[in-house]
């Protein structure tokens, strides 16, 4: 599969006779000269950015290109940045508390961000650190089939799992 990236024509390099215009207040201005549109761009201190290349003109706006590259280049790190979802655990957990947060961690699973476990003790809890680690065994039984365990500490009884 190749991905053939095309860079955006901006002012000068439009070489369309003509474009359909958006001005920087978001109305549409109809098909327009491509030199009137420019004169335009100008006049306001912005640039004439083709966003849409159709058969019969491209779709230009009149936009600060900087900006728009800036933004584009924060999306792209925000939709590649893989999340990490916290579920915390008291050894004494009910079972439809329980249940609610196994549901959540499959849908976060689902959705493709891992998910950590972590099981709090305080205090006299922590006669029952064995019940902890097995809670922990459960929760990989439990999320085995949609994800795998990437880390399982039983001494600081914690477990993140990410999509398998």
């Amino acid at each position: 599969m190749i991905i053939v990236v095309q860079k955006q024509l901006i002012n000068s390099q439009i070489k369309s006779p003509q474009v359909f215009l958006i001005d920087h207040e978001n109305n549409n201005r109809g098909l327009i000269d491509t030199h009137e549109a420019l004169q335009l761009a100008q006049s306001v201190e912005l640039d004439l950015v083709i966003v849409s290349q159709s058969k019969d003109a491209p779709v230009a706006k009149i936009i600060n290109y900087g900006k728009l590259q800036y933004q584009k280049k924060k999306r792209q790190g925000q939709s590649a940045r893989p999340t990490v979802k916290e579920v915390r655990f008291r050894p004494n957990v009910g079972a439809a508390d329980y249940n609610l947060r196994i549901d959540q961690a499959l849908q976060w699973l689902s959705k493709g961000d891992s998910v950590k476990f972590a099981i709090r003790l305080r205090g006299r809890e922590n006669q029952y650190r064995e019940q902890a680690g097995q809670m922990l065994e459960r929760i990989v039984t439990d999320l085995g089939q949609v994800g795998k365990v990437q880390s399982l500490d039983k001494r600081s009884l914690i477990v993140q799992i990410m999509p398998a």
